[in-house]
């Protein structure tokens, strides 16, 4: 009894031991690493804490970028996160966004392609179109609730391709539950808000879907983990 308990005990705290050096080993090789975290429409950014945590756990410093978008235009937006990146040039940047903050990375990372951001990722970001937003933006106080950066970032002045230096990978989700059941149907697969098509940007990097809603993106451990591959490698990880 008392071998077995020793062995036990033994066996638990290499166990614990390994876990903790390997932690700390991960921490070592991203120290000197930023993502900057951009929430999307109508949000504030603490509905990015769990993913925010996993990915501090992995070694990374993470910031979240917060900004208005109904009140603030595009361009308005597109300087403050400017401003924000200029804030950790010093280290090696990347940008995660979802939603909405994925359009307004690549529009500002367009506009400037100078600022010192190596990677972007974007989850179940209507990059190309938005089906859900405007069947919304047709509707007078729709058009009041999609606020001025998104009809002009998506409608107005929209993503063609993707050619800056940065690399960029997307997650889109193709589990539809959302905003969709409201306005309407949208095109299949989709992740209840954005359709997997308008997610599709030609010229990024790569591109993969996951079994997931639109939010549900955020609180998913394999994006997490996705996301950290991509930002090591320049692609996701395929099973």
């Amino acid at each position: 009894m008392r071998l077995a308990r020793y062995l036990r005990s033994s066996l638990k705290k290499w166990v614990f031991g390994c876990a903790k050096s390997s932690k700390a080993n991960n921490r070592l090789m991203v120290t000197e690493e930023t993502i900057i975290l951009v929430h999307g429409l109508w949000m504030t950014g603490t509905e990015m804490t769990l993913i925010k945590r996993r990915l501090r756990a992995r070694g990374y410093h993470v910031h979240q970028f917060r900004y208005r978008m109904v009140m603030r235009t595009l361009e308005q937006n597109q300087v403050k996160l400017k401003s924000f990146i200029e804030k950790y040039a010093a280290d090696k940047v990347h940008i995660i966004g979802h939603s909405l903050g994925g359009v307004l990375a690549l529009q500002t990372l367009q506009l400037y392609p100078d600022l010192p951001v190596e990677r972007v990722i974007c989850l179940g970001s209507p990059l190309v179109d938005s089906a859900a937003g405007r069947r919304i933006f047709q509707l007078k106080a729709g058009r009041a609730m999609l606020g001025k950066t998104l009809p002009e970032a998506v409608f107005k002045t929209p993503l063609r391709s993707w050619s800056g230096p940065q690399g960029v990978g997307v997650i889109a989700g193709n589990r539809g539950f959302g905003l969709g059941k409201i306005v309407g149907a949208l095109p299949k697969p989709n992740d209840g808000v954005v359709s997997v098509a308008e997610t599709c940007l030609p010229g990024i990097d790569d591109h993969i879907e996951i079994p997931r809603g639109h939010t549900g993106l955020l609180l998913s451990s394999l994006v997490a983990a996705q996301c950290a591959w991509f930002i090591r490698h320049g692609k996701f990880r395929r099973y």
